[in-house]
C-alpha cells in the first residue's frame, strides 16, 4: 500500500527554462520518486534534458543502454561509503555528481551539468570562467548511449549520481560537434 506522505521532491511539478545558447530547454519533473531500481521514468528524467541539449546542437539523442547503465550502478554502489567525487577510470566517459542530503532526482543533476553551457566557447574550444566538460560529455557527437545511476550515501554523506557515456568523448583538441 502506498502511503498517503509525500516529500517535497515527490510533490514537485517543476518547469523550469534554462537559456543555453540561445536556445530554451524546458525541464520537466513530474514525480521525483523515482524507482530505485531503474524504471522508465528513472531514465526518462536522466535522458530528456541531455537529449533536449543534443537536438539543440543538431545532434542525434542518446539511447539508454542497459550496459552502460550497469557500469554505473557498479560504480555508483562502490562510492555509497564515501560518496566521494572520483572519476571510475573506466571504459565510458563520465559524469558526477554529488548533492548534500537526500531527495535529489536525476533531472537535478542534468541540469547542473547543462548549466555549464555558457562556460563553452565553441570557437576556442575552450572553458571560460569554469567547468564545462560535464556539458561537453552530453554533447559530443560520437557518444550514442548512456546509462545512469544513483545512490544514496551511507551515514547521511550525501546522494551520488553518475551518468556514462559510449563511446566517451571530451578528447583534448577535439570539438564536441
Amino acid at each position: 500500500m502506498a502511503s498517503s506522505t509525500c516529500t517535497r521532491a515527490q510533490l514537485a511539478i517543476a518547469l523550469l527554462a534554462v537559456a543555453l545558447c540561445n536556445a530554451a530547454f524546458l525541464v520537466v519533473v513530474v514525480d521525483a520518486g523515482y524507482p530505485r531500481g531503474g524504471g522508465g521514468d528513472y531514465r526518462a528524467q536522466f535522458l530528456f534534458q541531455q537529449n533536449a541539449a543534443r537536438a539543440a546542437m543538431g545532434l542525434p539523442a542518446l539511447r539508454w543502454d542497459e550496459r552502460v547503465a550497469a557500469y554505473a550502478r557498479s560504480y555508483a554502489e562502490s562510492r555509497r561509503g564515501d560518496c566521494a567525487l572520483v572519476h571510475s577510470s573506466g571504459p565510458y566517459g563520465e559524469n558526477l555528481f554529488w548533492g548534500s542530503g537526500t531527495g535529489w532526482a536525476p533531472a537535478q543533476a542534468v541540469g547542473a551539468w547543462l548549466a555549464e553551457r555558457p562556460r563553452y566557447d565553441y570557437w576556442s574550444n575552450r572553458c571560460s570562467g569554469g567547468m564545462c566538460g560535464h556539458y561537453t560529455q552530453i554533447v559530443w557527437r560520437g557518444s550514442t548511449r548512456v546509462g545512469c545511476a544513483m545512490v544514496e550515501c551511507y551515514g547521511g554523506r550525501g546522494t551520488f549520481i553518475t551518468c556514462n557515456y559510449d563511446p566517451p568523448g571530451n578528447y583534448v583538441g577535439m570539438r564536441p560537434y
